[in-house]
This record gives structure tokens, C-alpha cells and sequence, in this order.
């Protein structure tokens, strides 16, 4: 047999069950499986700046590609708890991620010693397992336990805490004879599948909601296929999106109170069927229930069995891997397209891509300091359909979602259900570890960009190349724009004038100084027709010294985006001008027709 440290047992795992990458920061309880990391060797190391960094690293990184396990290693005590925030936007989103902490020896965890905190009590709630283990004979089942968790039923995150004298104990454990378990995952029936089929059949306007569970199931060409067997439009929601291509003829653009199209709305409030595809029924997606479940029928195909009703009780509900049941609609379509029992949805279909014709906002404007329509309009025209964009929360991913065109599966990887300032930078690093070859561009505002700002270092170091669209206006917009209701603008304004930067204005932070002392590339636009050339070369800088390079467009102070004010999708107010001539929107999916 075998025998090693129970640190190097968990390391030999994590490398058969497919791990090739880690982000973390070393302390004295997690050396020694840091020891055994470099004596293993096959994993390669990103240091972080921050350990929550670290676990925001890891989601981007399993975000990325289908089959991805992130991995976040930290020591005791503030190493786990600074993670916890990346637990939570890791489950809240079904994303595993792996995070690995030290722990105080186990004598003395109870004796209030030096770093030593019940981290397995704080992550349980936003983990589908977290453990702190007490023997070292049980870290191989632990590890092989976490990922058979991770990947089973609705996928989610793992903590293992490891003493660190559980870490050194010598165990026996024979690497090569180790197999990972069976991943579990619930498959519809062909009954099942059937009776939803029929339930499409007998609508007039059915739609297809789309969620993040297709594009972690894998099964966005079996989505499309289906789309196009039954001639059925898609909604994508926002984990969802890319789903679809956006300019797909069924592609019925996005639904809700903010991250919504208008045609998707409007095409939307037309429906009579709705199937739900791996999709949790988010309050920004639906809006009031009332408004959004009136004289519609419901499907809803879930992973989870406890996600089934859990917003409100569909007519029908399969608890079904999104690959499973979409492999079980495509063959039943399939057989009731040679039978001549698909209904002709073609008139629906075209009247979904008419109004995407008529129904756009406006992107053009020539006004300075810049609109942030104009930010979108440009990125279109630069980046192409293989970006893959990150981003998090704010008026600028708000508006991002809104502007930009997504035509690819984990091509919009978005934090969702946490949405927590400062996750963009970690996560778009992980995203460009993982795909060293893409075109990689975040989009923050000022303040998420401010929140983590430190792991662009980390970026400069490993030589981790990606462009960061900035937009600032100095304030904290969404929250700006939510505290009209109160009629306040209270602690939200981030203007102050730089001593040191005069050229500023009021605009405050220096974002280029401090990203080129980063060791970083940035450039500052001021003139939205100066956007585009900035662009361009910012992916120069990028490809020429494989780095991160910021792209700063200083905004107009006060831009209020189109959004729900009473939550209500039939009810989003259009605060700006709406494009009524084409070249209001020049890069919107359909030329507009008025």
C-alpha cells in the first residue's frame, strides 16, 4: 500500500478528478497541503490578492467550460470567512466550486485558539456540503464525497476544512487504483415528456424560458434543435443567455423588470405557454406573479425536485436534468414532425422578430461627458461574436444586458442571484485562465471596479490578458436611480476632487494611475468617438503584454436605465429616448422598422 500525508492524498484526488487549476493564498494552517501541492506538481497556482478574490476566481473559471471545478485555497480563520461571499454567488448561481481552507490543530479548535473559527457551521448554508475534517483516514472519502456532490443533482459548491495536523498525519491511500464516484441526475420519462409536449401543441403562442441549467447541463444545441423542431420562440433569462444566438430568427430577446428587451417583454405579455427549462423563475425576471403567470400555462423542468413550485405552482412539473429531458423533447418533436402533429408557429415566431424590429432603444448619442448607451454600441462594434463578457451587477451590467449581443453559450457570465461589488476583476481573471485563447472583456462601474480593484496584480503577475470596460460617473448609480422612490440621493455620490489628478474634475479616483501601478495598461476616453479606437487598441496592449488593460469612458453623471418602477414587466419605464430612426440603434439585432 501506499502511504503519504493526508494533505498529498487530497491533492492526488483533486487531480484525478480533473483539476488542473487553483487560486489561493498560502498561510501557516494550509502549508502543508500547499507542500503537497508543489511536490505533486499538475496544478498549477494563481496567488491572489484577497482569498474572497480567490473563490471569485474559481466561479469564473468553472463558468467557463462545461465539466470546469474551480478551486479556492485558503488558511484558517478570515481565509474561509472572506470566501464565504464566493459560496454564496456559487450556490445562489449552481456553480461548483471546490474550497479548501486550514484549520487550528484539532486539540485545541475548541480552545478559542489563534484563527480557529467553526468555518463548517458559517458555509453550511451556502453549501451543498461543508465539513471540517476530524481524521485523517477520512480525507479521501471527504474529497471523493465533495465531488460527487458538486456534480450531482443541481450542481453547487464544497468546503472541506482541514486541521493542519489532520493535514500532516501519514494515511494509507493508492492514488492509482482511485476512481471518482457516479454522478446522480435526475432523467424525465418519455410520459412526462409526452404530456408537456402535448400541453405545447394545444397553445397558440407558446415560448421557451431558457435558464442557466441549459447551458450547465450542456444541452444548448439539443435547446435550439427542439426551438427549431417545434418552431417555438426562446426566451433566454440572464444566467441563460447565449442559449441561443441573439440573432437566431427564434430568439425572443430577454424578459423582466431590468435586464430585459422590450420586444422580450412585449413578446412576452403575448404568450399562453411557457416552458421553463432549467430556469428558477428570478423576481427580476418574473416581476409581480400576477402580471407575469396571467392566462398562461406552465411547464417548468427543474434539476431540483424543491425548485418545482417554489415561486409558484406550475400546471406541470418535471424534475429532470435540462440534457435529459431536452434529449426526450428533441426525439418526441422529432416523431410528431413525421407524423404531421406540430402546429405551424411561423406567424408567431415572425410577429416575436417583428417587434424586435420596432421595439429598441436608443445606443447613439454624441453628447459629452458620454452616454452609456454609446459605450454598448461601441463594444459591439468591436468585439466580436466569440467574446466572452463578465460582469456583475450595477446600472452597467444592467444596461450591458440591455445593449450588448450575446451569440454563444458561457459567452455572458454574469454573478446572478448574489450579484456582489467586486466580483468582476477575480471572476474575469478565472474566466481568462480558463481560456487562455478567448477574447475576454469585463464590464464594471466604477464602484464594483473599486471593490476588489488589488487582484488586477494578479492579472499582471501570472500574465493573464483580458480588456476591462469601465465605465465611471462617480456615483453609485443603480442605488441612485432605487432611492428616487425615497426621494433622497443620500451616501451614494463618489465624486471628490483629486488633489492629484486635477485634470478629473470631480470624477475622484485616478482608475488609470492605480491600475498601472498595478502593473496593468489603461487608457481613459472622454469622447464617446474616440470609444471605439480605444477599443481596438486596448486589445493590442492586451495581446502585446498579456496583461489586463482598463478602458475607462468617464460618463455623464446621472443616466437613469430603463427599468420597472412598480415591479411590473408590463410597466418598464423607458427614462431615455427609445430609437425611432435607424441610426439611433446601428447595432441592434434587427434594423429598426417604424
Amino acid at each position: 500500500m501506499a502511504r503519504m500525508t493526508a494533505a498529498r492524498a487530497a491533492v492526488e484526488i483533486l487531480k484525478r478528478e480533473g483539476v488542473t487549476d487553483a487560486f489561493g493564498v498560502p498561510g501557516a494552517a494550509i502549508n502543508p497541503f500547499y507542500a503537497a501541492l508543489k511536490a505533486a506538481g499538475g496544478i498549477d497556482h494563481t496567488l491572489a490578492r484577497h482569498v474572497e478574490g480567490a473563490s471569485h476566481m474559481a466561479e469564473g473559471y468553472t463558468r467557463t467550460r462545461a465539466g470546469n471545478i474551480g478551486v479556492c485555497i485558503g488558511t484558517s480563520g478570515p481565509a474561509g470567512t472572506d470566501m464565504i461571499t464566493g459560496l454564496y454567488s456559487a450556490t445562489g448561481d449552481s456553480i461548483p466550486i471546490l474550497c479548501v481552507t486550514g484549520q487550528a490543530p484539532t486539540a485545541v479548535i475548541h480552545k478559542e485558539d489563534f484563527q480557529a473559527v467553526d468555518i463548517a457551521s458559517i458555509a453550511a448554508p451556502v453549501t451543498k456540503m461543508a465539513v471540517t475534517v476530524l481524521e485523517a483516514a477520512q480525507v479521501p472519502g471527504v474529497f471523493q464525497q465533495a465531488f460527487h456532490l458538486m456534480r450531482s443533482g443541481r450542481p453547487g459548491p464544497v468546503l472541506v476544512d482541514l486541521p493542519v495536523d489532520v493535514q500532516l498525519t501519514e494515511i494509507e491511500f493508492d492514488p492509482e487504483t482511485y476512481e471518482p464516484l457516479p454522478v446522480y441526475k435526475p432523467s424525465a420519462s418519455r410520459p412526462q415528456i409526452e404530456k408537456a409536449l402535448r400541453m405545447l401543441n394545444a397553445s397558440e403562442r407558446p415560448l421557451i424560458v431558457a435558464g442557466g441549467g441549459v447551458i450547465n447541463a450542456d444541452a444548448c444545441e439539443l435547446l435550439q434543435r427542439f426551438a427549431e423542431l417545434t418552431g417555438t420562440p426562446v426566451v433566454p433569462t440572464l444566467m441563460g443567455w447565449g442559449v441561443l444566438p441573439d440573432d437566431h430568427e427564434l430568439n425572443a430577446g430577454m424578459v423582466g423588470l431590468q435586464t430585459s428587451h422590450r420586444y422580450g417583454n412585449a413578446t412576452f405579455l403575448e404568450s399562453d405557454f411557457v416552458l421553463g427549462i432549467g430556469n428558477r423563475w428570478a423576481n427580476r425576471h418574473t416581476g409581480k406573479l400576477d402580471v407575469y403567470t396571467a392566462g398562461r400555462t406552465f411547464v417548468h423542468v427543474d434539476i431540483e425536485p424543491t425548485q418545482l413550485g417554489r415561486i409558484f405552482a406550475p400546471d406541470f412539473g418535471i424534475a429532470s436534468d435540462a440534457k435529459a429531458a431536452l434529449e426526450l423533447f428533441v426525439e418526441a418533436a422529432r416523431e410528431s414532425k413525421a407524423e404531421g402533429a406540430l402546429p405551424d408557429r411561423s406567424a408567431w415566431a415572425r410577429a416575436a422578430q417583428e417587434k424586435k424590429a420596432r421595439l429598441q432603444r436608443r445606443t447613439h448619442f454624441d453628447d459629452i461627458p458620454i452616454k452609456p448607451q454609446r459605450v454598448y454600441e461601441e463594444m459591439n462594434k468591436v468585439f466580436g461574436p466569440e467574446t466572452r463578457y463578465v460582469s456583475t451587477i450595477g446600472l452597467s451590467q444592467i444596461a450591458g444586458a440591455q445593449m450588448l449581443h450575446v451569440y454563444r453559450p458561457r459567452h455572458w457570465i454574469n454573478c446572478g442571484q448574489a450579484g456582489p461589488l467586486g466580483w468582476t476583476v477575480p471572476a474575469a481573471l478565472g474566466v481568462a485562465k480558463a481560456d487562455p485563447e478567448a477574447s475576454v472583456v469585463a464590464l464594471s462601474g466604477d464602484y464594483d471596479f473599486q471593490f476588489m480593484i488589488e487582484e488586477l496584480a494578479v492579472g499582471a503577475q501570472h500574465r493573464i490578458p483580458y480588456v476591462h470596460v469601465l465605465v465611471n460617473n462617480a456615483y453609485l448609480g443603480l442605488i441612485r436611480q432605487a432611492q428616487r422612490a425615497f426621494d433622497i440621493d443620500f451616501q451614494v455620490n463618489l465624486e471628490f476632487e483629486n488633489l492629484n489628478s486635477p485634470e478629473l474634475g470631480f470624477y475622484g479616483v485616478d482608475h488609470i494611475k492605480v491600475a498601472e501601478g498595478l502593473g496593468c495598461k489603461a487608457l481613459r476616453v472622454t469622447d464617446p468617438s474616440e470609444l471605439g479606437a480605444a477599443f481596438e487598441h486596448a486589445l493590442k496592449l492586451a495581446a502585446e503584454h498579456r496583461v489586463p488593460v482598463v478602458v475607462e469612458a468617464i460618463l455623464e453623471r446621472v443616466t437613469n436605465i430603463a427599468m420597472s418602477t412598480t415591479n411590473d414587466i408590463s410597466a418598464v419605464v423607458e427614462f431615455e429616448e427609445v430609437a425611432e430612426e435607424a441610426w439611433h440603434a446601428p447595432t441592434s439585432i434587427r434594423t429598426l422598422k417604424t
